[in-house]
């Protein structure tokens, strides 16, 4: 799925409803610290119950979900961050460090840096592997867990690529003969060819209502996905075989065990985390409440916001009045 979150993710466009607030980023600014012995920035603001949120990608800067749920400092701390590899933090002396394990670390280093007790976490897409990771190592340092459009092991997330790739396939047959005339060759995702090609298939399987729809990022941003990170946790052939540390993971026997309350959104349209996956939270995971968002694709807080702040608000027990 690399190729719809490397042009979603890296592309600065409108702002829709009130938690997307163009201006957002200017708010915060931008810290490094020294974590396992490289700078990773960290963007931290307001005060009240602690919120962490984490990227997707693998690769993604912290910039889109700032732009979208920014605004939350009015009423709770809250914490953006780059993992290593991403927007304004080191890269990686080797690419082996870019593991889920790695990020999970950082993730805990970084809360220990904030002198935080607990914090809620929200992860969105290939964040939610990150959360739920960290969760069930670190019960104790979180209150409230939010996955947005996740998943819940590797294997979810190859059939989630088998998906999109045969959804592309059957939908667009002129651009997927050349890309099957590449794989015939041997050219695999990381290939600089291959991924030109591959990432010029439409990014419309995302979105449900409008394919204009675009994350609030700021001016300017040094860099919003990085692909070394996406191949080294996923694999160098991750459009196709996920492999690397993602293909390692598999929560399903675990989730049942954690006693974080736990809110699990998902899109109905959503081609990168598929419903028939993601429904089987409800069987892996029955203590946690369940929400399918009828109208939306892979952001469901980009398409129903109004829906989605609310239950967001709701949720983490945050007062209208104060933000």
């Amino acid at each position: 799925m690399k190729n719809t979150k490397h042009i979603i993710w890296g592309l600065v466009g409108l702002v829709f409803g009130m938690h997307a607030q163009q201006k957002i980023h200017d708010d915060f600014e931008p810290q490094l610290f020294t974590i396992n012995g490289y700078n990773i920035n960290i963007e931290t603001r307001g005060s009240g119950g602690p919120i962490v949120f984490i990227a997707g990608g693998p690769g993604d800067s912290h910039d889109y979900l700032q732009g979208n749920f920014g605004s939350y400092y009015k009423s709770n701390q809250v914490v953006f961050f780059d993992g290593l590899g991403r927007g304004l933090s080191d890269d990686a002396k080797d690419a082996k460090e870019y593991s889920v394990a790695n990020d999970v670390e950082i993730l805990e280093e970084i809360r220990k840096v904030l002198d935080l007790e607990q914090w809620s976490v929200v992860g969105h897409s290939y964040g939610t592997i990150v959360a739920q990771a960290y969760a069930i190592k670190y019960p104790k340092k979180v209150s409230k867990m939010i996955l947005i459009s996740g998943f819940h092991s590797g294997l979810m997330w190859q059939a989630n690529c088998d998906s999109y790739n045969q959804y592309a396939k059957t939908h667009f047959p002129q651009k997927w003969k050349t890309i099957d005339s590449l794989r015939k060759k041997g050219f695999i995702s990381r290939d600089s060819l291959f991924s030109k090609v591959y990432g010029s298939l439409p990014v419309k399987y995302v979105y449900y209502h409008n394919t204009k729809l675009k994350q609030p990022m700021p001016k300017k941003v040094k860099r919003s996905w990085n692909a070394e990170v996406y191949y080294g946790i996923v694999g160098d052939d991750a459009d196709f075989h996920v492999t690397g540390s993602m293909g390692a993971i598999d929560f399903r026997k675990q989730l049942s065990q954690i006693k974080t309350p736990t809110l699990v959104v998902a899109g109905r349209y959503d081609g990168v985390s598929t419903p028939e996956f993601a429904m089987q939270y409800k069987h892996y995971m029955p203590q946690a409440e369940f929400v399918m968002f009828e109208n939306s694709g892979h952001n469901p807080y980009l398409e129903e916001p109004e829906k989605f702040f609310k239950l967001f608000d709701e949720f983490l027990e945050i007062k209208e009045k104060d933000k």
